[in-house]
């Protein structure tokens, strides 16, 4: 019952939970307390509402977003509170007092103050919004961006400001309680001038040398920047805060790169959940802004995603333009028309050729070139499952994708039945469950079956370690546990997790990352993630949500993966391991591989998951595994071959498609000077001709 209150209200905890009911509670009691008059009780709901106010904003509740919409947001409850003292002072007989009606200003004036604080504030973030937000990127030499204001003045300042008024309520409180008046006066005198101060200490931000440049200087030391570096090939991308995934997983192939590298971004969402990189990247929001920008260098364009914004970037004539993608499945999304307007499609293997032809979206193939996925490196090989631990299964889900074809997904038709059996199986096995990132944005109903799926492995982890027949050593998971903080602790040492950070202006100015610092998070990062697979046992069931471990983290544990249609089943097939699919919208098991090349080594899947025992034979008893040769060779079709690596194919493609870009350039000059010629003055012409004719020095008609 608590876990569907906790869905229904959509909070994250039983502690959320019990915070928001009660300050729900809390203001009715408050209206008794005034009503009956009770100064105690009153007392104690008041610090209720004001304790679970102030948890529930510091947990980010989604409760909270929602009372704003329905008129009861933050400024609501603090009036609705202080209306409600001003009715228990009332009922005290305290109306002819001169407190009752200090109070009545106090509040009028303290309300009064809102309406500047929030003004200063609002003006403070966006004289501080730059045009262009940047990393790796030294802005500093061309311009001066000042430091940001101090975090405790502009984090959460509506809340703080009206918390001020808490010296008030107190001294009201206990004026009604001794019929004195003089706590109350002193509460009141604070609260004004704390809000005063408050709102007067935000005034040397609004301007001067507290704010950074305008729009037009920022541009320009940014087209300095781009000028002096001379990017070569550009990683463009735009799309939701959920996306950021999409980018991320090519910043280490761009670091990779032989030319010089620079990524593009649209949305600042994207760029705050960016993993770090040693790339430079530039995020520009305004199209007009990335039009005029100077990228007169660059000669190879990528692109991840097709978004309506590429545009904006596709209009540069001189650049080659690549779809490159975000991974590689038989999905609709992997032969979209829009892929034609670029200059070259770049896949895996040949199943991206093959796909493009079929489908025959009007991508050429001779403007298609395998490139191999140099993502796909830390994927290791299977030897096997080891003798010393019990077979690991992935559930790697999709999402339930923008429409409700049973396709998309296994989670609603067959996770539940999935999950089941592979926690039910004997002999037995160790359950991953990894669901996408994207898992129920849209679709409550998948967001429940995940829910559900969760409880089940969870339940399931729950028996197995209450089971005396599994145990684990407890020197090495505490080991594991006290490694596992210490890295971390270090990590977030290194990464600045856990410090006050400034704004976006001083984010830019100061986010120049340290290489050495950079490689060794890389390096605390793998020990990280070896220490987390250590720090439980190998039979105990796991969910797994968040960016970390990672997915081929994931992969490499695990001997065997149950998924969808989608990248992540072709970036599976490079381990080698056996793995199955679900054939959710029952296609039948002919047609379903006829359509998707990436199952055609598949153990194929009905929605009762009845086919997972041949999955888990396999699993067993590799040697009898049936479908290991056609493992081999789908590898090869899908991904390319393994040499050369799949970093020296894309750096070769990168290169090519530069020289094609710049011989196609060079062609353009001897056109773009008989254009001028074409456009220049009727006499000028006739003059030329004259002197040709005459061979006269300077061809004017009046000349000799």
């Amino acid at each position: 019952m608590i876990s569907t209150a906790i869905r229904v209200a959509r909070v994250g905890s039983v502690a959320e939970l019990a915070a928001a009911a009660l300050m729900m509670l809390g203001f009715p009691v408050l209206m008794v307390a005034a009503l009956v008059p009770s100064v105690p009780v009153f007392a104690a709901a008041a610090a209720v509402t004001y304790l679970t106010d102030h948890y529930l904003h510091r947990q980010g509740s989604y409760l909270i977003n929602r009372l704003s919409k329905v008129r009861a947001g933050l400024s609501i409850r603090f009036l609705v509170r202080q209306l409600l003292l001003l009715l228990l002072l009332a009922r005290l007989a305290l109306t002819q007092d001169a407190v009752f009606y200090s109070a009545i200003a106090c509040f009028i004036v303290f309300y009064g103050l809102q309406a500047p604080h929030s003004t200063l504030v609002t003006l403070i973030r966006l004289r501080r919004k730059m045009p262009v937000a940047t990393r790796n990127v030294d802005l500093t030499s061309y311009i001066r961006i000042p430091d940001a204001p101090p975090r405790s003045l502009l984090n959460r300042s509506a809340e703080k400001m009206l918390h001020l008024d808490l010296p008030a309520v107190v001294g009201l409180l206990v004026s009604g309680a001794t019929d004195t008046a003089l706590p109350g006066v002193v509460g009141i005198a604070v609260t004004l001038v704390l809000g005063c101060v408050y709102t007067l200490a935000l005034l040397p931000y609004v301007r001067g040398s507290k704010i950074p440049p305008g729009t037009d200087v920022v541009l320009g030391a940014v087209d300095k920047w781009l000028g002096a570096y001379k990017p070569e090939t550009v990683l463009y991308f735009s799309g939701s805060k959920d996306s950021a995934y999409q980018v991320n997983m090519w910043l280490e192939t761009m670091e990779q790169l032989d030319s010089r590298p620079l990524v593009l971004l649209r949305e600042r969402a994207i760029l705050e959940r960016m993993t770090p990189t040693t790339v430079p990247v530039v995020c520009v929001p305004g199209g007009v802004h990335l039009m005029n920008m100077d990228l007169s260098t660059v000669r190879v364009a990528l692109y991840a995603a097709n978004v309506g914004k590429n545009i904006h970037m596709l209009r540069v004539p001189t650049v080659q333009h690549v779809f490159i993608g975000h991974g590689d499945s038989d999905k609709l999304a992997s032969v979209n028309p829009f892929s034609k307007v670029y200059d070259e499609v770049w896949t895996a293997g040949r199943a991206g050729r093959d796909r493009y032809a079929i489908a025959d979206v009007g991508v050429r193939d001779e403007d298609i070139v395998e490139v191999g996925r140099p993502q796909l490196a830390p994927i290791e090989t299977w030897r096997g499952v080891p003798a010393d631990r019990m077979p690991t299964v992935l559930y790697a889900p999709t999402w339930e994708g923008w429409d409700d074809n049973p396709g998309n997904t296994s989670l609603l038709l067959a996770g539940e039945n999935i999950v089941r059996s592979l926690v039910k199986a004997d002999p037995p096995v160790r359950v991953l469950y990894k669901p996408h990132p994207f898992t129920g944005t849209r679709s409550p109903a998948a967001k429940a079956t995940h829910d559900r799926i969760t409880a089940l492995v969870q339940k399931a982890a729950a028996a197995r370690a209450a089971d005396p027949a599994f145990t684990a050593d407890v020197t090495v998971k505490a080991q594991a546990a006290a490694d596992l903080a210490r890295i971390q602790a270090r990590i977030d040492e290194l990464s600045g997790t856990g410090t006050e950070k400034g704004d976006e202006a001083e984010a830019t100015r100061d986010g120049v990352i340290d290489v050495e610092r950079h490689a060794e998070v890389a390096r605390l990062r793998a020990e990280w993630n070896d220490a987390y697979w250590r720090s439980f046992g190998s039979w105990e069931h796991r969910v797994i949500t968040g960016a970390e471990p990672r997915l081929y983290d994931c992969f490499n544990v695990s001997d065997a993966m149950v998924s969808d249609i989608s990248s992540v089943v072709s970036d599976f097939i490079a381990s080698g391991k056996p793995y199955a699919v679900t054939d959710s919208a029952e296609l039948g098991v002919e047609e379903f591989k006829r359509q998707n090349t990436a199952v055609r080594a598949a153990v194929i899947l009905s929605n009762k998951a009845t086919e997972l025992g041949r999955l888990l034979a396999a699993v067993r008893d590799p040697a009898a595994d049936p479908l290991a040769a056609e493992r081999t060779e789908l590898k090869q079709y899908l991904l390319g071959p393994d040499e050369p690596a799949s970093i020296d194919q894309f750096n070769t493609a990168v290169a090519d498609l530069a020289a094609k870009a710049e011989a196609r350039n060079l062609g353009q000059e001897p056109r773009g000077a008989e254009a001028g010629a074409a456009e220049a003055e009727p006499g000028d012409i006739l003059n030329e001709q004259w002197a040709s004719a005459t061979g006269t020095p300077d061809g004017g008609v009046n000349a000799g």
